[in-house]
């Protein structure tokens, strides 16, 4: 409130406002970080992974703990915000974003801040952000390069006027790395035009992308310029993200020898670890999880919406055998 620029009344205002961030990984983390200390009135953290020992390096809410229990990662984050700021409520989703139901999950948001991965998901975010009239706060990094701009329906392009395709070229924080102080970059510059949106300082609010690399210490800022007319989100207003019919069978999580498939029936988790127990070589069942390690070598996780993930492959026909041998529905 001694800033200035914010002053009582715009505290005031982030205490009314709601937020939802997708993805609790690097860049999530400092995301909510900033935003619950900040006194956000309600944070919507939205993920559909858990915590492993190797997110540690630069996913700054978990600790070695988090990681042996297996906790959802909404969930991990959930227990340190709530001791951070009693007076925000933060609402955690332990969840795949997709077509399905990804207007429940905007339902009553006035911002959202993008902490995914994969342009799939931003796309997705994009599309639903850009139907509904909802700001769109975009982040990526990977390696020492990071990138971010706020986009805002009827005011600037969205994410598919300059960035085109979905294919990452192979480069993700699992496959080259990342180190974490570009991460606290990109969420920080998020963060701070979440503030501006949310408090209505307009004249304030960066109208560029920007991108760095802070490792060979280079910094390019390019204006936003006026939406595509042919753009098929904002231009032609088709939201083809929206459109495209949910991908059934499996799904391989660039960059992570996982393959995740969406069953269609909820799971009940105790009761699948002692179907499985006979076969597995070791289970390990938490409320919101199992996780089931296989004689074959690879590992089950099983999640209560339906979700497995076989880790250990990256290759869906492997995942599917393994799948239908152990789950079968």
């Amino acid at each position: 409130m001694r800033f200035a620029p914010i002053g009582p009344e715009g505290q005031a205002k982030l205490a009314a406002s709601a937020v939802c961030i997708v993805g609790m990984g690097a860049l999530g983390t400092v995301l909510a970080n900033h935003l619950v200390r900040a006194g956000v009135g309600l944070v919507r953290i939205v993920d559909r992974d858990f915590v492993e020992r190797s997110n540690l390096q630069r996913q700054m809410l978990y600790d070695e703990e988090d990681a042996a229990q297996g906790l959802p990662k909404a969930i991990a984050a959930q227990r340190k915000l709530q001791r951070i700021n009693s007076d925000v409520r933060i609402d955690a989703i332990v969840a795949d974003v997709t077509a399905r139901h990804i207007s429940r999950l905007l339902d009553g948001i006035d911002l959202v801040l993008d902490g995914t991965d994969n342009f799939e998901t931003r796309f997705l975010l994009n599309d639903a952000c850009f139907r509904e009239g909802i700001p769109f706060v975009y982040g990526g990094a990977v390696s020492s390069q990071g990138m971010s701009a706020l986009l805002v329906p009827g005011e600037t392009p969205c994410l598919r006027c300059f960035i085109q395709t979905a294919d990452s070229g192979g480069q993700t924080c699992d496959t080259i790395g990342v180190i974490a102080p570009v991460v606290d970059i990109v969420a920080s510059y998020q963060a701070v035009e979440a503030m501006k949106v949310l408090i209505g300082a307009h004249s304030a609010r960066r109208n560029t992308l920007v991108t760095f690399d802070v490792w060979s210490n280079r910094h390019f800022e390019m204006k936003l310029g006026e939406p595509s007319a042919d753009c098929p989100c904002c231009g032609l207003k088709q939201y083809p993200a929206l459109q495209e019919q949910e991908a059934e069978g499996a799904v391989s999580l660039c960059g992570r020898s996982t393959v995740q498939i969406t069953g269609r029936k909820a799971l009940q988790l105790s009761e699948w670890q002692e179907r499985l127990k006979p076969a597995a070589v070791k289970t390990e069942l938490n409320p919101y999880l199992l996780r089931v390690e296989l004689p074959e070598g690879e590992r089950l996780v099983l999640f209560p919406d339906g979700r497995v993930l076989v880790q250990g492959t990256d290759d869906p026909v492997r995942a599917k055998t393994l799948y239908a041998r152990y789950i079968g529905v």
